[in-house]
């Protein structure tokens, strides 16, 4: 049988019941995963790792494991003196939260709260929990020796690689990289474990976790953790809105939809009616719904939606005084009212098992953000009543933006193409390994609306494209039997030498195609040169000048185009006889090409391949025929090479973008193993 003694000590501000056991601690029964993750920390630090990550869904307990953690280090044979540990973490609720287990579990232990100026530690408990943004103010940091120090344990690590936290945590590892080049790293007796502990072990914002910590050595996801019941299950609503995510900004930083425009169509008066009657139908019978909102102006004009139908919900957010807070945090937990709508506030940290219903009025590209918001209500409380936990969430209907995360979506499905209303996980997953094993009786996989994975065109899109001789028939080609040339993007021309140029193409209504002919005329006009208002010099020479292009014909097909272009030159042109210099057989266009021809072709493979020696741009035009000549001169003469560089930078960007998008979701991916810088 266990004696207390009941002291009541003030450190500071700080004023605590510190209890002493006549004997040990009693055990702490730790769930399976629990105990196998405090031996794969125990295991990598024996093996030599000190700076460790540990990624645990919300509602697992992870403020207990590295309580027990911290049970079962000692401290370190080179300096005995460590004995004590600090636990770092972003918000005073968890500093109190961390506390009060500590306290719970280990009453023989002295803590200690860093927090603001209301919280101040002395430096010389057992264990102290602070918050990171009171460390790294003044002169607070200054009172942790770190030669006394057996480990620091980070709570929601996923924030370690700020510089905020670096500027901390290389106090105690010299490892670390501080933000400042003037930093002197601190000389230690013993490497300090550094330990990290997160739902969300993954950045999206590109900031490497590498640089703080050397590896993962554990992880659960949180689907396995229901299906072990180990989290409460939940039970997916999709609604299907009238909302397009399509233009809302993206964040070029995390790669998440930008608030303020996410706020222009989702904090809408239809939206916001269309949530509360949504939870109305589906979840009003729920005791405790937590909302989750775009921004503050969107979190107090969802409550007073909520109010006009009667139903009593609150909010909080950011500025809410703490004490105000936490008196709304603590009525929400005793079911004083049903609804709490907050932005970005309770995200994390926040300890409510109670919460039986999770309402996304937000949505979000990360699947961190998603994983915490709907982790809220993921914890167990049989005590409450609680068996499940409702998501319900919103999916835009009116565009396909890729990346944007429900549910469904985490085991590959589309969110549109299932039943909204009784969804599991469990059924989820079943639905999910149907689509697999190819029965497609009930859903259909999901597929984004996934960018190229190459640069695309076509050939007649590269102006210095030269069909081989034995190629077939080209499209244009099989229309006429003119030397029609295909300058690609929808327009195609036809030179007539002495004469001018045919040229169609798509109108930019795309719904027809337009004929022009422009025509030339010589001039012999002499061309003079003067200085200081002198005749220096005078010549006669025939240049060709082009006349505004005059419309001819309009047509819905291509091929009715061309065959009244070849209508036109034959009847208007040559008064009712076949040209045959514009044939494609004509006998000239299989010369040869002329000297000025290939000079003009050097100059711009010159300009266009700069890093071809000048034996190879010699040898592209060596032996090209008049014809080809003149087909590569027509598309440079009517814009094809200024499109094509155009489209493809345009792909080049597109391709960039995939490739981003594909790091950030790499980087939400939690694996075990060495991380990299």
């Amino acid at each position: 049988m266990f004696t207390f003694l009941s002291v009541r000590v003030k450190l500071g501000t700080f004023i605590r019941t510190h209890a002493r056991l006549s004997s040990t601690a009693p055990a702490i029964s730790l769930r399976p995963y629990q105990e196998h993750c405090l031996e794969a920390c125990i295991d990598a630090l024996k093996a030599g790792s000190t700076r460790i990550g540990v990624s645990l869904p919300t509602g697992s307990g992870k403020t207990t494991v590295f309580i027990s953690l911290l049970s079962r280090l000692s401290a370190p044979s080179e300096n005995p003196n460590a004995t004590k540990s600090l636990i770092v973490v972003n918000t005073i609720e968890l500093a109190r939260q961390s506390a009060s287990q500590i306290n719970n579990l280990f009453p023989d232990w002295s803590v200690e709260i860093e927090q603001g100026s209301k919280y101040k530690a002395s430096g010389t408990s057992d264990v102290t929990v602070a918050t990171y943004q009171t460390l790294i103010r003044g002169d607070r940091l200054s009172k942790f020796d770190p030669t006394t120090l057996k480990a620091v344990i980070i709570d929601e690590a996923h924030h370690a690689a700020a510089p905020s936290y670096r500027k901390l945590l290389a106090h105690f590892d010299p490892a670390i990289p501080h933000p400042s080049k003037t930093f002197i790293p601190p000389r230690l007796p013993h490497k300090i474990p550094i330990i990290g502990f997160s739902a969300t072990f993954g950045r999206h914002d590109g900031l490497s976790l590498g640089s703080v910590f050397e590896r993962i050595v554990y992880h659960r996801d949180f689907l396995e953790m229901i299906k072990e019941q180990w989290l409460c299950d939940v039970r997916f609503t999709s609604v299907n809105a009238d909302i397009d995510l399509g233009k809302v900004v993206i964040n070029g930083r995390n790669g998440d939809f930008n608030p303020t425009s996410l706020a222009h169509v989702i904090n809408t008066e239809t939206m916001n009616h269309l949530v509360v009657k949504t939870w109305m139908h589906r979840a009003e019978t729920r005791k405790s719904t937590l909302v989750f909102c775009v921004n503050v102006e969107h979190t107090r004009m969802l409550t007073q939606v909520f109010r006009q139908y009667g139903i009593d919900a609150r909010y909080v957010y950011a500025d809410t005084p703490p004490m105000e807070r936490k008196a709304l945090v603590d009525a929400f937990k005793a079911g004083e009212f049903p609804v709490l709508i907050n932005c970005a506030i309770l995200t994390e940290g926040a300890d409510i098992p109670n919460i039986d219903c999770v309402v996304l009025a937000r949505p979000t590209r990360s699947r961190n953000v998603f994983a915490q918001m709907i982790g809220r209500g993921m914890r167990l409380s049989p005590n409450t009543g609680k068996t499940d936990c409702r998501i319900i969430d919103f999916v835009d209907t009116n565009s396909r933006v890729s990346g944007v995360i429900s549910l469904p979506t985490l085991f590959g499905l589309e969110p549109s193409e299932i039943e909204v209303e009784g969804n599991t996980c469990s059924a989820l997953k079943k639905r999910a390994q149907k689509a697999i094993e190819g029965d497609n009786s009930e859903l259909k996989p999901r597929v984004d609306l996934d960018l190229p994975q190459s640069v695309e065109y076509t050939d007649v899109e590269d102006p210095f494209y030269i069909a081989p001789a034995d190629d077939k028939p080209r499209h244009i080609a099989t229309l006429s039997s003119y030397a029609w040339v295909s300058c690609g993007f929808h327009r195609y021309v036809l030179p007539i030498p002495g004469r001018g140029f045919i040229r169609v193409e798509l109108d930019e209504s795309q719904e027809f195609f337009v004929g022009t002919f422009t025509s030339t005329r010589r001039s012999d006009e002499p061309e003079i040169e003067m200085i200081n208002g002198q005749i220096v010099a005078e010549k006669r020479t025939v240049r060709p000048q082009f006349m505004p292009a005059r419309r001819i014909l309009s047509a819905e097909r291509l091929s009715e185009a061309i065959r009244g272009s070849d209508t036109y030159v034959e009847t208007k042109l040559f008064h009712g006889r076949s040209p045959t210099s514009i044939l494609r057989t004509a006998k000239w266009r299989s010369a040869p090409a002329t000297e000025a021809q290939k000079s003009f072709l050097y100059k711009r493979i010159t300009r266009r391949e700069p890093d071809l020696t000048d034996e190879e741009r010699k040898a592209k035009v060596q032996n090209i025929t008049k014809g080809d000549a003149a087909t590569i001169i027509t598309r440079l003469q009517h814009g094809t090479q200024v499109r094509f560089k155009r489209k493809l930078r345009q792909a080049a960007k597109v391709l960039a973008l995939k490739e981003k998008e594909q790091a950030r979701i790499a980087r939400e991916v939690v694996k075990v193993g060495r991380l990299s810088v």
